[in-house]
């Protein structure tokens, strides 16, 4: 008997009414920052806004249905799938200055910053869990997911919170994935009220105008941004739009048929590379999508040097279009899906507030400091992306960055983009501390002190040129 198709199921609109709803609240937030002028003044972006307003009616929805209007594994597509997108996309962008030592310096840096914050949050979460384990009782190796959820996002949360929750040395982590997801809603939080509130500072001492005060100055559109000399047109067989989509989508898959390909391998061999290494390489998606971009990118520029190609087919303006719509469903989509339920477990409340406000600070005051020292000349965007990604997502400070450089005219956005290989690099260490640290009590302690060591590399490297300045 086959199954009838009947267009008024609601299976078949389940997922366009979540985007209906994520894309009106974007619309209704949007809306009031534009007729409320504090809410205008206060810089919170459109989406961060849309998202805590669809997370409040959705608690009001459940305090009456006992239930959500949203699947939870949309909502979390959404946001894997809205960064990965976004980033590749970002990734096609040619840039019009040609690359210079200074620019892979700064992208260098900013990968040993993101270790440095990871290191950061691992140091503090850890001493903070291992304190209150001789204090309440803890969980001894819980604060390690604080730099799980901070840094790295629900995925890797949840993924270290049901390592840890089958961990056998310790009495087991009983609910150490609800944990997990708790630190990184937190996590989204912090980004939001903090980089809100240095928004707020930048524009009080003259460094920053509110984009509705000033779009169009900021703008200042032409024909030749939306379709260069070279470049198919708008509209033939196929729209210059639909182009776009399609060549960023393309990099994407051949990223997901890579990262499949390697799966099987690593199932395979089992153990560490099943439980560690799987869920890092689907963790990191968009740096797969971003090797197949460079890929795609090199083969358009040898088909058009051998004369196959006549046209360039990417376009800087549509692509930043692309990233910007998918950065916006991500960050509202991420926010709508905080789920803070580890706080009906009465022995989760301490370490939560405590690891997660320190974490906070912490990550403000390093990240603050490391801009102004090493990226003088675009230290307050350099802050906004790096802070964000450190405690939400990439995507997270590429939308508060937008609300300072909304053309990502500054080097912010693509060293945030491109650091990744050197935060793995630098960060792998740490991921094997990852798995070894709930062996034993003697091993948390131990992997406290490596931390704290490769913190101190990181300073080192960090300000090499300073530390190791010759003297004349």
């Amino acid at each position: 008997m086959t199954s009838e198709l009947n267009f008024w199921n609601l299976e078949i609109w389940n997922f366009m009414i979540t985007i209906g709803i994520l894309f009106a609240a974007m619309l209704f937030a949007n809306m009031l920052r534009r007729l409320i002028k504090p809410l205008a003044k206060s810089l919170i972006p459109s989406s961060v806004l849309a998202g805590f307003i669809v997370l409040a009616v959705d608690g009001i929805y459940k305090s009456i249905t006992g239930s959500s209007m949203f699947s939870l594994v949309t909502l979390e597509s959404l946001t894997y799938h809205g960064l990965g997108l976004g980033l590749v996309a970002m990734a096609f962008r040619t840039s019009e200055k040609p690359k210079n030592k200074e620019a892979g310096r700064d992208i260098f840096n900013s990968g040993v910053v993101t270790v440095g914050g990871y290191l950061l949050q691992g140091i503090l979460g850890l001493a903070i869990s291992l304190v209150l384990y001789y204090l309440i009782g803890s969980w001894p190796a819980s604060g390690m997911l604080l730099p799980m959820g901070f840094g790295q996002g629900p995925g890797q949360a949840y993924n270290w919170g049901i390592i840890y929750q089958n961990a056998t040395a310790y009495p087991a982590f009983e609910h150490g994935a609800t944990f997990g997801l708790s630190v990184a809603a937190l996590g989204f939080v912090a980004a939001s009220i903090g980089g809100i509130i240095y928004l707020n500072i930048a524009r009080r001492k003259g460094r920053v105008k509110t984009y509705v005060e000033n779009a169009e100055e900021i703008e200042d559109l032409s024909a030749e941004m939306v379709t260069k000399k070279g470049e198919i047109p708008l509209a033939e067989s196929l729209d210059k739009l639909t182009v776009q989509f399609g060549i960023v989508i393309l990099a994407y898959m051949l990223a997901f048929i890579a990262m499949w390909g390697v799966t099987i391998a690593l199932d395979e061999l089992g153990g560490f590379f099943v439980d560690t290494v799987k869920p890092l390489l689907w963790g990191f998606n968009f740096l797969v999508g971003m090797v197949f971009v460079f890929i795609i990118k090199g083969v358009m520029k040898f088909f058009k040097k051998i004369g196959v190609q006549k046209r360039d087919y990417t376009n800087n303006f549509m692509l930043t279009r692309i990233s910007g719509l998918m950065f916006d469903v991500m960050v509202v989509a991420s926010i709508a899906a905080i789920n803070l339920s580890a706080f009906q477990y009465k022995e989760f409340i301490i370490p939560l507030i405590l690891m997660c406000i320190v974490g906070g600070f912490a990550t403000y005051w390093f990240v603050e400091f490391t801009s102004k020292k090493l990226f003088s000349s675009y230290a307050d965007q350099q802050f906004l992306v790096m802070f964000g990604m450190l405690t939400g997502t990439v995507s997270t400070g590429l939308i508060l960055v937008r609300e300072m450089d909304p053309l990502y005219e500054t080097p912010a956005a693509n060293n945030v983009v491109f650091q990744s290989l050197w935060a793995i690099v630098f960060g792998f260490p740490m991921l094997l501390l990852m798995g070894v640290v709930a062996n034993s009590l003697t091993m948390s302690w131990l992997t406290l002190g490596i931390m704290i060591i490769l913190f101190a590399v990181m300073l080192v490297i960090l300000f090499r040129s300073k530390i190791f300045k010759k003297k004349k």
